[in-house]
């Protein structure tokens, strides 16, 4: 999977959140009420992403009449089924969904003998169109194994902050770069996974690349990797030389750039919005990402170049 930069795409950027839930699930307001909500702060799309067991009558929202001329939304679900290592239910992020998706044989939220396993319901949904994430991977306790089984993925969510407010679990970065270092093409989200019923909303969202706030321009570009994820902060360009990293962002006190194993090397300073990081300590690395922190510790986060 070759990505492709944000930052030379032509279009602008649109700021979206790919993980929601309403009560037609186990969220706290209706559907209409939360695309509103979204809206309101400045959002121009989500995606309405409700548990798809059978529980819930395996839901895939029509959000369809929430659209307007500044605001619109991609149709999705959070799938479940088959077991993990440690014996719970798969939970994988789906954006793109048909509203026709068939149902796995989930009826609640513990597996069933039988039923698809997650690599099998994260690639039909890829089948089907979806853009799919590992979701949470802290705050499921994935496995290193259990992420490499999920083939059909093009993601991973390293930023959850439902799971960082209700239980200190919002970081999936260490199965994201162990992922990576072994040749996974993955890019890399922030959500909010947003239930409305703790402080677990416009926490962490997507930066998207395209030419118009299109459901379909909008999955298009997120299968690209035409996106970076934030809590707030811009990244405004990346260029790799052959010698550095350069880097152009909202004022920022730290601009760290990673690569595979311990290489990472940071820059400090006060309200940079500049920062030029040599590639020395990236030599055996075949990927790198940016991550850049301003001076409320909020941070945004490139997806991988492969240089």
């Amino acid at each position: 999977m070759n990505f492709e930069s944000p930052f030379t795409a032509p279009g602008r950027f649109w700021r979206g959140n790919l993980h929601t839930h309403s009560n037609l699930s186990d969220g706290a307001l209706p559907p209409e009420e939360v695309c509103r909500r979204y809206a309101a702060e400045g959002y121009d799309f989500i995606a309405l992403t409700d548990h798809f067991v059978g529980v819930y009558g395996y839901p895939v929202a029509d959000t369809v009449p929430f659209r307007s001329n500044a605001f619109t939304t991609i149709l999705g679900a959070e799938l479940h089924s088959g077991a993990m290592a440690n014996g719970e239910l798969w939970h994988i992020l789906a954006v793109g969904l048909p509203p026709d998706f068939a149902a796995p044989d989930s009826p609640h939220f513990r597996p069933v003998a039988g039923q698809e396993t997650g690599a099998e319901i994260a690639a039909r949904a890829v089948a089907a169109g979806a853009f799919v994430a590992i979701a949470h991977p802290a705050w499921s306790g994935l496995t290193l194994a259990d992420a490499r089984g999920i083939e059909a993925a093009h993601a991973v969510e390293i930023y959850n902050h439902g799971c960082a407010t209700g239980c200190d679990r919002g970081d999936g970065f260490g199965i994201a770069d162990l992922l990576l270092s072994e040749g996974r093409r993955l890019s890399l989200v922030a959500t909010d996974d947003a239930h409305f019923t703790e402080p677990d909303h416009f926490g962490g969202w997507v930066m998207v690349k395209a030419e118009a706030n299109d459901p379909e321009a909008l999955l298009a570009a997120l299968k690209a990797g035409r996106f970076y994820s934030t809590q707030g902060p811009e990244i405004r360009g990346i260029e790799v030389t052959p010698t550095t990293v350069e880097v152009e962002c909202s004022a920022a006190v730290s601009v760290i750039v990673q690569g595979r194993g311990t290489a990472a090397v940071a820059q400090h300073g006060a309200s940079m919005t500049r920062a030029s990081i040599r590639r020395d300590r990236f030599a055996a690395s075949p990927w790198l990402r940016v991550t850049v922190i301003d001076a409320g510790g909020k941070r945004a986060w490139s997806n991988p170049i492969w240089p």
